[in-house]
């Protein structure tokens, strides 16, 4: 169990992908662009087994936007996109809202 403040510490967020394409030489990753209202933000993702990156345009994903920024193959990726499950070769569904809301809004 956590407490609340730990909670607190994440800084989940709204964003609209705006372009999506594959990583060159990786069967695994998409190199995301993600407006997390009036920021872009460049989240490389282990996707592309299960979605092409012309069917993430436009999509209104959740985003972990405080996570330290880390190089995958070779391309900085500044956070994370939520899916659920994570990590046991299913296919993740990409955390996402059925109604508009300002790109950037808190996810609370």
């Amino acid at each position: 169990m956590i407490e609340y403040e730990d909670f607190a510490k994440l800084d989940l967020r709204i964003g609209r992908v705006v372009r999506a394409e594959r990583v060159p030489n990786s069967r695994k990753l998409l190199k995301l662009i993600v407006d997390i209202g009036g920021e872009e933000r460049q989240v490389v993702a282990g996707l592309a087994k299960w979605y092409k990156p012309e069917d993430l345009i436009g999509k209104l994903v959740v985003v972990l936007v405080n996570l330290k920024p880390k190089r995958l193959a070779g391309i900085v990726s500044q956070g994370m996109v939520l899916a659920a499950p994570c990590g046991n070769g299913e296919k993740p569904v990409i955390l996402t809202v059925d109604e508009e809301v300002r790109l950037g809004a808190d996810v609370c």
